[in-house]
């Protein structure tokens, strides 16, 4: 098999079988994830190569901060007033789990966000004894304890869904979050606040 065969199965196997976020079922405050990101025995670039659309320019740009998440597209567009600052690609909800549309603000941000529903049973070291599990219906081996999956960069603007760094498949693949690759959800990150506009559009 060659080496872009290889390539292609992994990633095509990873699609399959990484999880993603949730749409809310509990309270406001409750965010329901799951894991974002690719085993580590996958090389991190090969996770984000499908990214070409990916770019910033509004560094020193003037005017007030937006947000258009288009789902066809698969992209997010950062305004600064009427002018475009940046791009990113994104993978937001799947066809059993639509990312929801309307308009909506920014209403927390979190640069270390973890799931508190979503991850591993690991040891007293922080080993994984267990991977991807869910507390709803997981229980801990005796001598673990849980660890929420990672969702670095989080930013929450309805219910439980927000933006945050995440396996990019090159299509929508979450349960209703909005992946980025993580150089694109810290830039988003840090040119928004709290009350930032943001819409979700067909």
């Amino acid at each position: 098999m060659t080496l872009a065969a290889l390539r292609s199965f992994a990633l095509g196997s990873l699609a399959a079988v990484l999880a993603s976020c949730t749409t809310p079922s509990g309270p406001q405050g409750q965010t329901q994830y799951l894991e974002a990101f690719a085993p580590t025995s996958v090389p991190h670039s090969a996770l984000y190569n499908q990214d070409m659309d990916s770019y910033w320019d509004g560094d020193g740009m003037a005017g007030a901060p937006s947000i258009v998440i288009d789902i066809s597209d698969q992209k997010a567009y950062f305004y600064k007033g009427s002018s475009l600052a940046g791009v990113s690609a994104l993978s937001t909800g799947d066809e059993k789990h639509a990312t929801t549309l309307g308009r909506f603000k920014i209403t927390q941000k979190d640069q270390w966000h973890k799931s508190n529903l979503y991850g591993d049973f690991v040891d007293g070291a922080g080993n994984v004894v267990v991977a991807n599990v869910d507390v709803t219906k997981d229980k801990a081996p005796p001598g673990t304890r849980f660890e929420g999956s990672k969702m670095h960069h989080f930013m929450r603007f309805v219910g439980g869904i927000g933006m945050h760094e995440g396996f990019l498949p090159g299509y929508p693949a979450s349960h209703g979050c909005v992946r980025m690759p993580p150089h694109m959800a810290a830039i988003f990150y840090n040119n928004v606040t709290q009350g930032t506009p943001v819409t979700v559009r067909p």
